[in-house]
């Protein structure tokens, strides 16, 4: 019993996994990435947008660890208890296919940062050079998980730190240089990119969601860690630190820069563009600061994310929605069999970087776009307890506020899905229609003597699959591009 207690995590670890999970190597592109296609005062709204929307996100899954603490794993747990086994699968799998994906994704960015010091050799961080690179970092997490979870933490807490460090020196030099008067010269980008607008102001809104998406990716690390709490209680509380915290970071590392560089300049910084900033500021050390920066950011992120990667599979097998095999433990209680897979799969995913134009995009926009669903469906959950009569009575938060909170977050997770676009959306039901024969397996080994799909899930399937095959043909037809 004490050794299972020494390998939970407190409120601390908690919090730190949550951060890593959302201030990985991305936020060191924020600058570049906002400014591509839209003005200082769309990238406002977008992030007031987001910042309402992911309030309530965070409040739901807050609301969801506490009147559903039976329910661990989060998102996975929450499809199934409230839409059946083959959404709970579905779910699951996409999730955990965008925990793998956005690994990769921090593959792609580290190697780039280190040809900054290493030219030209990581340049684009998917050449040969990158793809070893990466391939060794994949491996090097899997040993690091492998002697258990207690330990990773310990080492993730470490990385969070040592990651905050350089954005917070980045934010107090780009404060010291702001200029108002650069600031709002062309507010609402009808001048920007040479003397052409960006577009309406919408238009711009939309350009950023899946960026914005992306920084917040990894809000709910500490609910899929939540078996793994020592107190159930800090599971929500977790969740909101690393909100708050990663909130303020996000808003002023997009928009002070505004206060130094025109929009065109910063669109024009290559990645990651935090480091073009400083370097303009300071000189080649600000570059330096933040290129070594974002190496300690994807690390210590990585981790968190390889955590989250075996953890999914692992509580899904426990629950008999995955095969068993993925629910064997090593002696250092971490997931051995979830974890090797998890691996392999992004091992196999590195190799596609390969043959990608723009890498970095690439991954982050199909990271962005798998973990709709999951997020959806929990804010689905959350609506249908409070409308059934399901949600409990002893529960801390009110039902109009747990109401409430799943209404606006289902709103917001719709949004993001239509801002998403069209090819990214039917190449995540690719990806989905890709575990049905996972689903199959688990289904005829857990529950043999019952129907594989029940009631209306063949149906369910059938759409998926119909739905799948379209986005092969308009993919493989040149139709729509990545």
């Amino acid at each position: 019993m004490a050794e299972q207690q020494t390998n939970k995590l407190g409120l601390a670890a908690l919090s730190c996994v949550v951060v890593s999970s959302m201030v990985g190597g991305g936020i060191y592109s924020l600058p570049q990435n906002m400014a591509a296609g839209a003005s200082v005062g769309a990238v406002l709204l977008a992030w007031l947008i987001t910042g309402v929307g992911m309030y309530f996100l965070a409040n739901s899954f807050r609301i969801l660890s506490d009147a559903r603490s039976d329910l661990t794993a989060g998102v996975y747990m929450y499809a199934r208890a409230g839409f059946g086994s083959f959404a709970g699968f579905t779910i699951g799998w996409g999730y955990w296919l965008c925990q793998i994906f956005g690994n990769v994704g921090y593959a792609v960015i580290t190697m780039d940062a280190l040809n900054y010091f290493f030219p030209p050799y990581f340049a684009g961080g998917n050449g040969l050079y990158s793809i070893i690179g990466g391939s060794l970092l994949i491996w090097g997490f899997n040993a690091v998980v492998l002697r258990g979870v207690r330990r990773a933490s310990i080492v993730n807490i470490i990385g969070t730190v040592c990651n905050i460090v350089p954005l917070l020196i980045f934010i107090l030099i780009t404060a010291f240089m702001f200029k108002a008067d650069m600031f709002d010269a062309d507010f609402w980008g009808k001048l920007a990119s040479h003397g052409k607008g960006l577009g309406s102001v919408p238009e711009q809104i939309k350009s950023t969601m899946l960026v914005t998406l992306w920084a917040f990716i990894g809000i709910e690390g500490a609910v899929v860690l939540s078996d793994r709490a020592q107190n159930k209680n800090d599971v929500g509380k977790a969740t909101f630190i690393g909100f708050l915290g990663c909130l303020a970071i996000y808003v002023l590392l997009s928009v002070l820069p505004y206060g130094f560089m025109s929009q065109a300049e910063l669109a024009a910084l290559p990645n990651p563009s935090t480091a073009g900033v400083l370097e303009a500021a300071v000189g080649k050390w600000g570059a330096r600061l933040m290129n070594g920066g974002l190496l300690i950011a994807v690390l210590a992120s990585w981790l968190a994310w390889t955590m989250i990667a075996a953890e999914i599979p692992f509580a899904a097998a426990k629950n008999g929605a995955f095969p068993r095999v993925f629910a064997r433990e090593n002696e250092n209680g971490s997931p051995s069999v979830s974890l090797w897979v998890s691996s392999a799969l992004m091992q196999a995913a590195i190799f596609m970087v390969y043959f990608s134009r723009d890498a970095w995009s690439t991954m982050l926009s199909i990271t962005g776009v798998m973990v709709l669903p999951a997020y959806l469906v929990s804010m689905g959950f959350l609506w249908k307890m409070c409308e059934d009569g399901e949600y409990p009575k002893t529960a801390v938060s009110p039902r109009s506020e747990a109401l409430l909170s799943s209404m606006f977050g289902s709103f917001y997770a719709v949004w993001l899905i239509y801002a998403a676009g069209l090819q990214y959306l039917l190449m995540a039901v690719m990806f989905l229609a890709c575990g049905i024969p996972v689903f199959v397996w688990a289904r005829r080994e857990n529950a043999p003597n019952e129907p594989v799909f029940k009631g209306r899930e063949p149906w369910y399937a059938g759409l998926l699959i119909a739905a799948a095959l379209v986005a092969v043909y308009l993919f493989s037809r040149g139709v729509l591009e990545i």
